[in-house]
Formats: structure tokens, C-alpha cells, sequence
């Protein structure tokens, strides 16, 4: 079958090749959004609160050497996320955890090396955080991580989950202390907000891209009052299981998870240029075209 103009000027064939665009990868570089997304990522930034008060206080580095060995390592493993060439659960969840750990050391840092108030590190995550979305937004016209398939996208993507995580740490620590509501109390509340922020998405229509986000955020001061509340002594309102046994329980739950999802591939999501795709983009680029039999 080939298809005419109304001038009887031949046009490919469909099954020519189509050049492809230039903007777009084969693969999302980020998993799809199911429960299993959500369950790790709560579990990464329980790990990052607890790893990280395990290595502030173990590792005989202090705040600062731990923050420059974290970061040193995180910028290896997405130096190998960036240079893969789609979604891997292993090396991305890596990255994950990491940020999650070096996204609580800046905050901490600010806070207990420099002296900085929770109030002002806050609304500074907040602003940077707003302006690598405006930024993002500008130029790729999409926050989306459905779409997370150049290298400029993933960069802003790690950019942005670097900041949620350091703009959850401040402002959990804000709520925790302004509100006095201890570990328990407090992630009941952040699992209220994020029940509502779901609520808000499937009732009221709420934007699909801003209820991530903000749940992503939200996520961070959830699992960080999980963490201290199972690794806290009791006589400071925890359970009192200690920050080695809790960054390893967490773990070991985070690798079974990460194991699975790489057998199974039910978070791969795989954008594959088929014969119908490459008729699809023939045909808005033609559309003058009538098929002929």
C-alpha cells in the first residue's frame, strides 16, 4: 500500500524508515509510578536519615568529612545511572538511597555546622527547588517523569529529587520541633498530608505532575520520622533499636524489593519505536496524504 496527494505525486511507502527525533531515547530513564516506587522511596529516605546519623557518629569523619565521603560516592554512581541506557532498578535506587543520605547531610550541616535556622534553610531549598522546575519547565516544556529520556531531563531530574530531599529534611526537622509532636506523632501527620495530596489528585482532578511532586517531597520528613522512631532510644520516644539495626533492616528490604523489580520489570516502562509509530509521525508530517488501497 503507498500513499497519494491529491496530485498523484507518490509518497513513501509506510514501512520506510522515518528519521528519528532528535530530543527522544528509546527508554525512560526513571521507573514507572506504582506502589513499589512509593514503598522504596520511603524506605531510601528512612535509610537516609538513620545511615546518616550512623555515619556522623561511627565513622570518626564528622558531619563534614561524612558529607564529602557521601557525595564523592554519589557522584560515581550517577556518572554510571547517566551513562546507562535505560531505567536499571539497581544502579537507580543506588542513587536514590545516596541522595538521600547527602540530601540530609546538607541540610544537617547547615543547621548544626553553620548555624543556619530551619526557617531560612527551608525556604531556601524551596526557592532553588522552584527555580530548577521553572528552569526545567523553560526548556524541556515538561516535568514529567514520564519523559525523563535525555541527558538534559535526567539532570534536572536529579537536581529537583536532590532538593526535595534537602527542603523534606529541613522542614520535617521544622514541623518535628515547632510542633513537639515526637517521632510517632509526626509521621502520622506526613501520612495525612500525603493521604491528602492522593485524595486531592483522584477527587479533585489536582494536576498530576504538582501531586507528585509534592508527595515526593513529603515522603522525606515520612520516612525520616519512621527512621527516628524505630532507631531513637526510648527514653527519647523511640523504640530503641539503634541506628545499625534499622539502616540494615531497611536494607535488606530495599535490596529484596530492587532484586525483584529487576526479574520481574514491572516498573520498566519502555517507549519502543514501532512500524505504527514511525506511520504515526509519516502521517502528521504529511497530512495532505489519503491512503489509497
Amino acid at each position: 500500500m503507498t500513499y497519494e496527494s491529491p496530485g498523484n505525486a507518490a509518497l513513501p511507502a509506510v514501512d520506510e524508515p522515518v528519521p528519528p527525533q532528535r530530543t527522544l531515547s528509546r527508554y525512560n530513564k526513571v521507573p514507572e509510578v506504582t506502589v513499589y516506587f512509593w514503598l522504596i522511596k520511603v524506605l531510601c529516605t528512612t535509610v537516609g536519615e538513620t545511615a546518616a546519623d550512623l555515619l556522623n557518629s561511627n565513622a570518626g569523619l564528622g558531619l563534614t568529612g561524612v558529607s564529602v565521603l557521601m557525595s564523592g560516592l554519589l557522584a560515581i554512581v550517577l556518572v554510571v545511572q547517566f551513562r546507562t541506557r535505560a531505567y536499571r532498578p539497581g544502579i537507580y535506587w543506588l542513587a536514590v538511597a545516596l541522595i538521600s543520605i547527602v540530601g540530609t547531610l546538607i541540610s544537617d550541616n547547615l543547621t548544626d555546622n553553620m548555624g543556619v535556622p530551619l526557617e531560612t534553610s527551608t525556604i531556601v531549598f524551596a526557592l532553588l527547588l522552584a527555580i530548577v522546575f521553572l528552569v526545567w519547565y523553560r526548556r524541556e516544556r515538561t516535568l514529567s517523569i514520564h519523559h525523563i529520556d535525555t541527558t538534559g531531563r535526567e539532570s534536572f531530574y536529579w537536581l529537583a529529587v536532590l532538593f526535595t530531599f534537602a527542603l523534606g529534611t529541613a522542614a520535617g526537622d521544622l514541623v518535628s520541633e515547632r510542633m513537639d509532636l515526637g517521632y510517632w506523632l509526626s509521621a502520622v501527620l506526613f501520612a495525612m498530608a500525603i493521604a491528602a495530596v492522593a485524595l486531592a489528585r483522584f477527587t479533585l482532578d489536582l494536576n498530576a505532575v504538582c501531586s507528585f511532586w509534592v508527595a515526593y517531597i513529603l515522603t522525606r520528613p515520612l520516612g525520616a520520622s519512621i527512621g527516628d522512631y524505630l532507631s531513637q532510644s526510648t527514653a527519647d520516644g523511640g523504640l530503641g533499636f539503634g541506628t545499625v539495626v534499622t539502616s540494615a533492616l531497611f536494607l535488606a528490604v530495599i535490596l529484596g524489593l530492587v532484586v525483584y523489580l529487576a526479574v520481574t520489570r514491572r516498573d520498566v516502562t519502555e517507549r519502543k519505536r514501532s512500524t505504527d509509530t514511525r506511520h504515526e509521525r509519516l502521517i502528521s508530517r504529511r497530512p495532505d496524504r489519503v491512503p489509497k488501497s
